[in-house]
């Protein structure tokens, strides 16, 4: 009886050891599986920067911010120890790519292959008519196409947990709010002004506009509730703070000064 005993436990103890290496495993796999697709949207990204030289300010000011992004996804590749943590760096290469399309765009050549369609970013919207706004003693501007007036290209997407509609724009006001986590008082009154009745900015987004304000005029007591699921993109703007310390660099509070 006592072999029996023995024998069920040595079953069960390496039964439980078997499932656990299998569990083990599998996790290792979907990890580089998950790494090997980041790399590739990676080198893709690096492909491009590292052969296009902007032709006006608009495209080199794009062109930089592709290159920020593939500093920014390699630093986070050679951190990345989970499946969450590689698809950062996966968003980072793709959002890094969407500025090389707005680079290559605004310099008159072929964009290039479609990217990956991306939930936030369409729900986000899109600028579709240049427009011209003073917010608080400051002059901002969007329009759909680049200018020597709008040079600073953003692909859309949640930013502290805000939509900014895919456009071109004077300068980048969302900045400080993707590196600080909330927004600052004035940009409901701006996202208002910049965005109100544009036929490419749904209803929806508008509305999440509006509760900017809401959040950011509680100061310090709920502007927390802002950082939701930043972007880079999207979801990367929030997350990647604090899984990579920040590698977009210290853009300041947002106070609409730079």
């Amino acid at each position: 009886m006592e072999l029996v005993l023995v024998v069920l436990v040595l079953i069960i103890v390496g039964g439980g050891y078997y499932l656990l290496r299998s569990h083990q495993q599998a996790k290792r796999n979907r990890l580089e599986d998950a790494k090997a697709d980041a790399r590739r949207w990676v080198e893709r990204l690096g492909g491009q920067v590292l052969n296009l030289t902007g032709t006006d300010t608009a495209s080199q000011q794009a062109l930089a911010d592709a290159s920020e992004r593939y500093n920014a996804a390699g630093s986070q590749m050679e951190q990345a120890q989970t499946e969450e943590q590689a698809k950062l760096v996966k968003d980072t290469a793709l959002e890094g790519l969407y500025y090389v399309r707005a680079a290559r765009e605004a310099m008159g050549l072929d964009p290039g292959p479609a990217l990956p369609e991306d939930r936030e970013r369409q729900a986000a919207g899109k600028v579709t008519e240049h427009r011209s706004v003073d917010v608080e003693g400051r002059h901002y501007e969007a329009s759909p196409e680049p200018g020597a007036d709008t040079p600073h290209y953003y692909p859309g997407g949640r930013v502290a947990g805000r939509p900014v509609p895919q456009g071109w724009y004077s300068e980048p006001w969302w900045k400080p709010a993707l590196v600080a986590g909330a927004w600052g008082l004035g940009s409901m009154m701006l996202f208002s002004a910049m965005f109100s009745g544009m036929a490419g900015v749904p209803a929806g987004a508008m509305g999440d506009g509006g509760d900017m304000g809401g959040d950011g005029g509680d100061a310090g007591g709920d502007g927390g509730d802002a950082g939701g699921d930043g972007d880079m993109g999207g979801d990367a703007g929030g997350d990647m703070g604090g899984d990579f310390g920040g590698d977009m660099g210290d853009m300041g509070g947002f106070d609409f000064g730079f």
